[in-house]
């Protein structure tokens, strides 16, 4: 009997993934709750158990391949599964048996079959105890930040016993397909100069791009010329999910952007004054301007809003689930801190700071990626002045900062040196218009150049 297991749903909307690493190849035997597979989302990198036990007759996707939701993933043979024994004991006459998926967005689990019990986390086999090294995490619940880098090592050291190279080998290059070992043997390629992608795995597509910059640089010796000819590098993950919101963003929404300079000298006296007083708060110019940003939504709330186009209305959204772009080591994300509108300054500050180092580390959890209704984008870290922002879909609005340097201003009647900064603000002309956007950026600027005003609204 065999026994297909599908690409499960992983929750929060996500029809598909992209298959980053394979952790078993076939004729390898796993076990039940046995991380089989490495996906990314465009939420999140996340380890798949497998909810058979058996060995693995066929593997039926390559790494770098995109596989929507109920796609078959691995089929196993002569085992047993941890899935619905009801649904096992009926298909078990036709000879094949695969997993359950999730319905109406719940997030994947295995169970094992024993008892219909649930597998206790803290559970080590013989061996791994024997060998002193812990029971790798199972994921009871679904996904989230919990199955980051840790997992995927402890997975990869599985498949390492499992496949028995040598450790000089294991530690020179990460390969998990063997149509890239196939590949590099039939082009002589040593895999230890193949620069892999984000994962640390070489995939086909980064051998395919090593063997196209090879043939670059002969031609270019060919032909007596210095530079390098083209790369292809595929979208993938959340560059992907990136380029697919954008565009949505830019064929879907009139969008317009209006801008205004400010003065924020008091802005960063206040900053000064409460590292002063409160220096546990860890209170920066990001946790003022998102406090700032809040009270202006309170004020004009509808730009806290999106554009259902299905039922030609226009969503008021009762609470700010404040976005805010930040880079990871998946590229440019944007963490939302959900219920901004009910947090003090000093929550924002806490808020903002957890989400940042999250997305540094690259464990923020879908969760944690979603939900948004309006962004703060300050791109004055890079140094920049202004930007005429795209509106992160399906949102309605997003502002933008620019970097706050040393300019001449006119203040009280003399020409001084200021703290100076651009705000930008682009919104959907669909849900307002041109007043509305600009009373809200009015109010922005005026609580950056006078933040004690508002104090009397807080």
């Amino acid at each position: 009997m065999t026994q297909v297991f599908r690409l499960p749903d992983l929750g929060e909307g996500l029809t598909e993934a992209e298959i980053v690493e394979w952790h078993v190849a076939a004729g390898d035997e796993v076990t039940v709750d046995q991380e089989v597979v490495t996906v990314e989302t465009a939420k999140a990198a996340v380890s798949v158990p497998c909810p058979y036990a058996g060995t693995v007759a066929q593997v039926h996707a390559e790494a770098g391949q995109v596989l929507p939701v109920g796609e078959p993933l691995i089929t196993i043979g002569g085992g047993t599964g941890g899935g619905d024994p009801a649904k096992g004991a009926g298909e078990a006459s036709q000879g094949t048996v695969e997993a359950p998926q999730g319905a109406g967005g719940e997030q994947y689990r295995t169970e094992e079959r024993a008892g219909a019990r649930l597998r206790e986390p803290d559970t080590a086999t013989g061996e791994q105890a024997a060998a002193g090294e812990e029971e790798p995490e199972r994921p009871l619940i679904g996904y989230g930040a919990g199955q980051g880098p840790a997992r995927r090592a402890r997975a990869s050291r599985r498949n390492r016993r499992s496949a028995a190279p040598s450790a000089a080998a294991a530690s020179a290059v990460r390969v998990i397909s063997p149509l890239v070992r196939q590949l590099a043997r039939e082009h002589a390629i040593d895999l230890a100069a193949v620069t892999p992608g984000p994962t640390g795995v070489i995939r086909k597509a980064d051998l395919t791009a090593y063997l196209a910059s090879i043939d670059d640089r002969a031609a270019g010796r060919e032909r007596g010329e210095a530079g390098r000819g083209e790369t292809r590098i595929p979208i993938q993950g959340v560059h992907r999910l990136m380029v697919e919101r954008l565009s949505t963003s830019r064929r879907e929404i009139p969008d317009a952007t209006t801008w205004v300079d400010v003065d924020a000298t008091r802005l960063m006296k206040a900053k000064d004054a409460l590292r002063a007083t409160r220096p546990d708060a860890g209170i920066g110019v990001l946790p003022l301007l998102a406090r700032i940003t809040v009270a202006g939504l309170a004020a004009y709330p509808a730009l806290n809003s999106s554009v259902d186009t299905a039922a030609g209305e226009i969503v008021h959204h009762g609470a700010v689930n404040l976005g805010f772009a930040a880079q990871s080591p998946r590229g440019l994300v944007v963490p939302v801190v959900h219920g901004a509108q009910a947090m003090t300054t000093t929550e924002l500050a806490a808020a903002l700071r957890e989400l940042t180092l999250k997305a540094r580390d690259g464990k923020l959890s879908p969760a944690e990626l979603t939900g948004g209704t309006f962004t703060l984008n300050n791109y004055g870290v890079f140094g920049v002045d202004g930007s005429t922002p795209i509106i992160n879909h399906p949102e309605a609005a997003m502002l933008g900062v620019g970097r706050i340097v040393d300019k001449p201003w006119a203040h009280r009647g003399k020409v001084r040196v200021r703290k100076v900064t651009q705000l930008s603000f682009t919104f959907d002309h669909r849900v307002c218009d041109g007043g509305t956007a600009g009373g809200f950026l009015r109010f922005v600027a005026d609580g950056v150049e006078h933040p004690t005003t508002l104090l009397a609204d807080l």
